[in-house]
């Protein structure tokens, strides 16, 4: 497990999650299993987990314990698989990592990372259709811009969607090292491999619909959630960490307040920390992956 994905915030998230060892918690993003261990570990032989992973790399990570249910699903269907499972009042606690797993990141012919020659893939899910090379060969020039510009804060994002359209005229995008190629003359000299995070993150979003999924699963979770039932998420870039902090303030990721007739806010969720919790240097220092996580806790209200 630990070469395969190290757990971020392991401790402050698991910590958070757990009110009662004898109760019922879902893992919405297993991974290499770090947290479901860890809440197994934590919990008496009455409790349960039930964890998620859209991944089949993932799912082979299984730990043998009679107390876990793993489910292979993207996140965004919580709320049916908790009632599928025979909770209708909710569970107690619902935990989810936003990040990439180490191992995807480390396994070259996933094509998640510019560190390796590959096929552009990115695809979290393998028997998924769309693919980054897809996007960077078949999409208009605008949605190309606005995919690097909203998801992956690009700066320069037209001149880097000129330069895509510009190479694919010439022969199809395929490899990691085909978009490098292409992009190239637009790459900030000592800032490149920040500059290229950016580009793959903005295609990994819309490759495996992450918004999509992180809005649906927000809403989903909050109704899988019994009162008083706590929603742990850990988050890595601006964008995601807006959305949940909207989320939990409002019950929308617009962050829009919404109050019934007599003036209550309709939102379900209520903040348990106002401002985020963030790794430790120790953990950093350990782990450089943790350095942009950030975790938010709310509890849902009473009805």
């Amino acid at each position: 497990m630990s070469e395969y994905h190290i757990p971020v915030l392991l401790d402050e998230s698991v910590s958070a999650l757990i009110s009662s060892p004898s109760g019922t918690y879902a893992d919405a993003t297993f991974g290499g299993g770090g947290h479901t261990r860890e809440i197994l570990r934590r919990l008496s032989p009455e409790g349960h987990v039930i964890s998620f992973d859209r991944d089949s790399d993932a799912i082979a990570n299984r730990p043998d314990d009679d107390r876990l249910t793993l489910i292979r699903s993207d996140f965004r269907w919580i709320h049916n698989h908790i009632i599928h499972q025979g909770y209708p009042e909710g569970i107690d606690g619902i935990l989810a990592d936003l990040g990439v797993s180490s191992h995807q990141f480390d396994t070259a012919e996933r094509g998640f990372s510019f560190r390796y020659e590959a096929p552009l893939d990115m695809r979290m899910n393998q028997e998924a259709q769309l693919t980054a090379a897809d996007i960077v060969n078949t999409y208009e020039y605008e949605d190309i811009e606005k995919i690097l510009r909203l998801y992956g804060e690009v700066e320069n994002s037209r001149k880097i969607a000129q330069l895509i359209c510009k190479a694919r005229e010439n022969s199809q995008i395929a490899t990691t090292g085909d978009l490098g190629k292409a992009i190239e003359t637009a790459l900030p000299k000592f800032a490149e491999h920040k500059f290229l995070a950016k580009v793959y993150q903005a295609l990994r979003i819309e490759v495996n619909q992450e918004m999509k999924s992180l809005e649906k699963f927000l809403s989903g979770a909050a109704k899988a959630l019994k009162p008083g039932g706590n929603l742990v998420v850990i988050t890595y870039h601006s964008l995601e960490d807006r959305m949940v902090k909207n989320f939990i303030k409002a019950g929308n990721i617009e962050g829009k307040a919404e109050k019934d007739f007599y003036g209550n806010s309709k939102a379900p969720l209520k903040a348990v920390n106002r401002k985020p919790i963030l790794p430790q240097e120790s953990e950093i220092a350990q782990n450089t992956r943790a350095r942009s996580a950030k975790l938010r806790i709310a509890v849902k209200e009473e009805e």
